[in-house]
């Protein structure tokens, strides 16, 4: 089949799909005669396992060690269970984070009036987060100098 007619079956834009390629994320598509790219039900399968894998937020990196993991027979479901384990705990970090962040934004609005007032605590609230940031900044600079010497480096 065609690129085009590839990436109607899994789902992946041609771009992609030349993309994947150019990583060797999937192996160089066979060419007509005249040039153009030929892919088989083999590499629809791969695209359409590349594209759940990247529906779930997986990398590149990842996704290259899972697709090499699904073509070998003699792999261990541990070493898949590993990885899918490892993106748990990172988006498990990654969802306390936007928690955070999404609190924080909402006691900021809920804070504001939000009337004719010039007075806005989430713009108060941003330009000392900057301030803050520039403070801790200095104070872990000053602090690792401070140590560095005291070690005699």
């Amino acid at each position: 089949m065609n690129i085009g007619q590839a990436s109607a079956a899994s789902g992946v834009s041609a771009k992609m799909l030349r993309y994947y390629e150019s990583i060797g994320l999937l192996p160089k598509a066979a060419r007509t005669e005249a040039g153009y790219r030929v892919y088989s039900a083999k590499d629809v399968s791969t695209l359409r396992f590349i594209r759940r894998a990247r529906d779930l937020g997986l990398s590149i990196e990842r996704i290259k060690l899972l697709v090499g993991l699904w073509k070998d027979r003699e792999r261990s479901s541990a070493d898949v269970k590993r990885v899918a384990q490892q993106h748990v705990a990172e988006l498990d970090a990654r969802i306390l984070e936007l928690t955070a962040m999404r609190d924080t934004l909402q006691e900021l609005a809920d804070a504001c009036h939000g009337d004719h007032r010039p007075e806005c605590p989430i713009l108060h609230d941003l330009e000392g987060g900057a301030q803050a940031a520039a403070s801790r900044a200095d104070l872990s600079n000053h602090v690792g100098t401070r140590m560095r010497g005291a070690a005699g480096l």
